[in-house]
């Protein structure tokens, strides 16, 4: 038996006057999706403990089986496992996004953010900025590395954790308020400004109609992580199949392997085929467990757009799931493959929430006969809810 999750990042939504009441999710055409819910077990999850903040650190860690309350160090840390950041047990990571902020004629303090991820701008611009910073900020204490497009990493030596705003939560808001209360974090966000604002990569943005990449902004702080290995947990060969850092740390640190796919940005026009072809390749090749993470339904949650959105979810069926059942049933080969999200991101308030997810759970040796549809509300009807989401693998690992 093969097992695979698919993972429509930010997925859940709520209902959208423009959709006619329905969620994106119970909107868009998906069809592959619309024929496994008629053939499968669907329910609710809820993949955030009472107490954590909504994140994709801690719901992804809950659907791979981890507890986040005894795993979870922080959201940065795991996102530099996966790029190689040699931290030391003092150390502390910070996210470091290059963000936009407003360029208006006000104090830095009373400037606007306008976009987390800068128009999700390309990894190898938003390295010459980086490092840009870096030489301007860069010492002993403080050491800056580059990861994926917006999504960079800082290392705080000897540093505390401190408790820092995602930019994602204040989108349209005054910086000020949400500025870090540590002094040097807070004046090396402004001298970043100061840095990159007049950057040649940042007019040649705004000439093309894209937001500049501006600011550095800190986030999601933590220490060194310390995840048990998921093929001893489990008894399952594993590998991760994501272009986010963060997901990608939580690999390396429980030991999976983890798939690289050229074109795999994170965003809406990610390379979907080669993800799949690496998850069908790695299924044929000694892996018992794939998990392919679709950034792009929380991102286009971010940004408000619900049109996207859609899109995104329409992409993850059809260039995703589809063609990889396809495959798996081509080759004859017996699975399960359990589809959700992590969390919430309603396009409504264009950041996480902590409410239950759907998840459909599809077994092709044991076909079920059923009239639902995969979505939010379906789910909810179905009477079938996971309380605590880092019990939902072993569900998947049942047969």
């Amino acid at each position: 038996m093969k097992y695979i999750v698919v993972l429509g990042d930010g997925m859940a939504d709520e209902p959208i006057e423009s959709l006619g009441g329905k969620t994106p999710l119970e909107y868009a055409e998906t069809p592959t999706m619309d024929a496994l819910s008629k053939k499968s077990e669907i329910g609710m999850v809820h993949t955030i403990p009472e107490g954590m903040k909504p994140g994709s650190d801690t719901a992804n860690l809950s659907v791979l089986g981890y507890e986040p309350k005894k795993y979870y160090s922080g959201r940065s840390p795991l996102e530099a496992l996966s790029i190689g950041v040699p931290m030391k047990d003092t150390d502390i990571a910070l996210r470091c996004n290059i963000v936009t902020i407003s360029e208006g004629d006000v104090p830095f303090e009373k400037q606007t953010i306008i976009d987390h991820s800068a128009d999700e701008i390309s990894t190898k611009d938003c390295a010459v900025l980086l490092d840009a910073v870096r030489k301007e900020l860069e010492n002993d204490i403080y050491k800056f590395y580059v990861g994926t497009s917006y999504r960079h990493c800082l290392i705080w030596e000897n540093g505390k954790v401190v408790e820092l705003t995602p930019p994602h939560d204040v989108l349209t808001q005054t910086i000020g308020q949400h500025l870090p209360e540590d002094a040097v974090l807070r004046e090396m966000m402004r001298k970043s400004y100061d840095i990159l604002v007049n950057h040649p990569i940042n007019i040649e943005r705004k000439k093309n109609g894209l937001h500049p990449a501006n600011c550095c902004w800190f986030w999601g702080a933590g220490t060194k992580p310390m995840l048990s290995s998921f093929e001893e947990k489990t008894g399952k060969k594993g590998m991760m199949v994501s272009a986010v850092d963060l997901l990608k740390g939580i690999a390396v640190g429980a030991g999976m392997g983890v798939a690289e796919v050229d074109g795999a940005n994170g965003g809406l026009n990610t390379n979907y085929e080669g993800k799949t072809k690496a998850a069908f390749d790695a299924l044929q090749n000694g892996y018992d467990f794939v998990y392919i993470h679709l950034e792009a339904p929380d991102e286009m949650g971010h940004q408000g757009s619900t049109e996207k959105k859609v899109q995104a979810i329409e992409y993850l069926d059809t260039r995703v799931i589809g063609p990889l059942k396809e495959m798996l049933d081509a080759e004859g080969l017996s699975y399960r493959m359990l589809v959700l999200p992590d969390h919430p991101t309603p396009v409504r308030v264009r950041t996480h929430t902590a409410g239950s997810v759907p998840y459909l759970l599809y077994d092709s040796t044991n076909e079920l006969d059923r009239t639902w549809s995969y979505n939010e509300k379906e789910g909810a009807a179905s009477g079938i809810c996971f309380p605590e989401g880092y019990m939902l693998i072993d569900h998947l690992f049942s047969c």
